[in-house]
């Protein structure tokens, strides 16, 4: 079984009963998200060692909070079944420890989190509402955060207030999105030539090093192209094969990684990047005209990625996001885990170099 449909049974046989009776009528919603393979997807067997088994987050409005949260995880803490359907309800070795703060309770024998939506944002983006949310904060968002945000399910959710707030979180606004697409093709033409220089030179493995480092730019140009967040590294190719997009890109890329010789593969890149043009160009979104050909007179293949730069940055129509330098947003300027997932020192770079 899934993690998400166990603990979707979890929250309905065994939560949502006992919530009943402990707190009638209390509105509320249930969801799991935030964290875990099983937001995606992606959980085996080897996700059960940990973050893994029966959990559901109660979230509730903040006066409801302080009034009922810590006497509910208390209440079912001392009535909660030890396992649910064989799985134990209890934390195992989970990195992630059950909240506890201002507006977040749960405890380590169980699954039950209770929380604010409010709390839950500024714990998770340095945010307390998704309205009116700037460019600023939007550059500084990573992207397998809202991704987590954004995925897992939600079991019940009274008033919709849940679904509102994860509906503005997803995705990108247009200008915001350009402005990603801009600075992807930028990274792209940053490095293109450089996969055919090293080889040239003799340097076999710089060359493949570079080849993968484009070939992981190809991948998020793709989740772009496809209006969808990219997960993290452990999960970015099982999500990439699941895109639409994937499907013409993937021969040319896999081509790229196994080539024995720089030309063979400089040209596989080359024909990947001639791929995202054409989606590019059929989904309507900053078309230009792709051409493929030697960089400058050098004999290396590349693709007119100064073109795509401008026709994205030509479609931006919000003036501070315009005139910002072609740099990137939050995860195309590090790929650094302990900057991503910290928000408030994810918000304070993008302020930084924005």
């Amino acid at each position: 079984m899934q993690g998400i449909d166990l603990s979707r049974g979890f929250y309905a046989d065994i939560v949502r009963p006992w919530l009943n009776e402990a707190a009638p009528g209390l509105r509320h919603s249930a969801a799991l998200m935030g964290y875990g393979s099983e937001l995606l997807g992606f959980d085996d067997e080897t996700s059960r060692d940990h973050n893994w088994g029966p959990r559901v987050h109660i979230f509730v409005a903040p006066e409801v909070f302080a009034e009922h949260a810590r006497r509910l995880v208390d209440d079912f803490s001392r009535v909660a079944p030890s396992n649910y359907l064989g799985e134990p309800i209890g934390w195992r070795s989970r990195p992630h420890p059950p909240a506890n703060g201002p507006q977040s309770a749960g405890a380590l024998g169980d699954g039950l989190e209770v929380h604010t939506i409010e709390a839950l944002l500024e714990g998770h983006f340095a945010i307390g509402s998704t309205e009116n949310l700037t460019p600023a904060q939007w550059l500084g968002f990573a992207e397998q955060k809202l991704l987590a945000f954004t995925s897992g399910a939600a079991f019940h959710d009274d008033d919709n207030r849940l679904g509102e707030v994860r509906a503005r979180l997803g995705y990108f606004p247009d200008d915001v999105w350009f402005y990603k697409i801009a600075c992807q093709w930028r990274r792209i033409a940053e490095e293109q030539a450089f996969v055919g220089r090293a080889g040239q030179v003799g340097d076999d493995l710089g060359s493949r090093v570079i080849a993968a480092r484009l070939a992981r730019d190809v991948m998020r140009m793709g989740f772009l192209l496809e209006r969808r967040y990219a997960p993290y590294s452990k999960w970015l190719g099982s999500g990439f094969a699941r895109l639409p997009i994937a499907q013409p890109l993937l021969p040319h890329l896999q081509q790229a990684l196994l080539a024995g010789h720089w030309p063979e593969r400089q040209d596989a890149l080359a024909a990947a990047y001639l791929e995202l043009a054409r989606w590019q160009n059929a989904i309507g979104v900053a078309a230009f005209e792709p051409v493929l050909g030697p960089y400058h007179e050098r004999p290396f293949t590349t693709i007119n990625a100064d073109d795509a730069v401008a026709a994205a940055h030509a479609a931006i129509e919000d003036v501070w996001i315009g005139q910002l330098p072609i740099i990137g947003a939050l995860d195309q300027v590090s790929d650094l885990t302990p900057l991503l997932e910290d928000p408030r020192r994810s918000q304070s770079l993008m302020a930084a170099i924005t």
